[in-house]
């Protein structure tokens, strides 16, 4: 990451108004637009990524911790405030249906609560989790398919890598590459044509096979170019089912091939 670059988070504020095969009525994907209100009558707009489950079967949507970051988009999840566990937050399907989850897990109150110190962690795990219902889900990418599984070994640089983003610009396809691993892997810097803009927050990151690596975090402005700071999902997935209190989370696979 380059020195003196700009790095924000990309949550959107505004004003508060193992896989199984998907029900026919299912309308969610990795692509639900995640509208949390917050306490002080705006909302956070984020995006999904990718569907999660925990060994009772509960059904999770994952997206960026910083999205239930109460109004703050700073970037320190060990002292930024944030919602409690069980808030509500809007899910919008792609066929402009709403249903509302709950607030399950958060890396940044998971955090806070262990008194964590680690810096890198601090700044890089961001990571949150919304319950909804089964039925209601269908785990494949819109316009790309998969995950076909997690990838655990980071990225190189100059590999391909593809996200789908559609709620914040025209091409909705983010085709691009890794720049490289940072912080001993616990991130990805990624530059992608149209980068991740605000509202893309928490959007899932696939590499050239389908495996799932990452989730949208921050935007980095350095040198005149915007790339992405793309929180690694297997290290956020270990943190989450070693303290998050909801056992092993796993990511579910798409029942649609991948196509990249």
């Amino acid at each position: 990451m380059a020195l003196c670059a700009a790095v924000t988070a990309i949550g959107f504020l505004a004003p508060a108004a193992a896989a199984a095969q998907p029900s026919a009525e299912a309308s969610v994907a990795p692509d639900a637009l995640m509208i949390t209100p917050l306490d002080d009558g705006t909302t956070a707009s984020c995006t999904a990524a990718f569907v999660f489950t925990d060994a009772e079967a509960a059904v999770y949507l994952g997206y960026a911790a910083h999205c239930a970051g109460d109004g703050v988009m700073g970037l320190s999840g060990c002292e930024e405030p944030t919602l409690p566990l069980g808030s509500p937050v809007i899910v919008v399907g792609d066929d402009g249906s709403q249903r509302t989850g709950r607030l399950a897990y958060s890396s940044w109150t998971t955090m806070q609560e262990r008194g964590e110190t680690s810096d890198a962690l601090c700044f890089l795990n961001d990571f949150a989790l919304v319950e909804i219902a089964p039925s209601d889900v269908d785990p494949s990418v819109p316009g790309i398919g998969g995950p076909t599984g997690l990838d655990v070994d980071g990225t190189e640089e100059g590999e391909p890598v593809v996200s789908y983003q559609p709620h914040r610009s025209d091409d909705a396809i983010k085709d691009g590459v890794s720049l490289g691993d940072a912080a001993g892997g616990l991130t990805h810097e990624v530059w992608t044509d149209p980068p991740g803009n605000p509202g893309d927050s928490g959007a899932g990151y696939l590499d050239a096979g389908g495996e799932a690596f990452g989730l949208l975090s921050t935007r980095i402005v350095a040198d005149g170019r915007i790339t992405n700071g793309v929180t690694d999902l297997a290290m956020a997935l270990g943190y989450a089912s070693r303290h998050g209190g909801l056992g092993e989370i796993s990511l579910v696979a798409g029942t649609e091939p991948f196509t990249g």
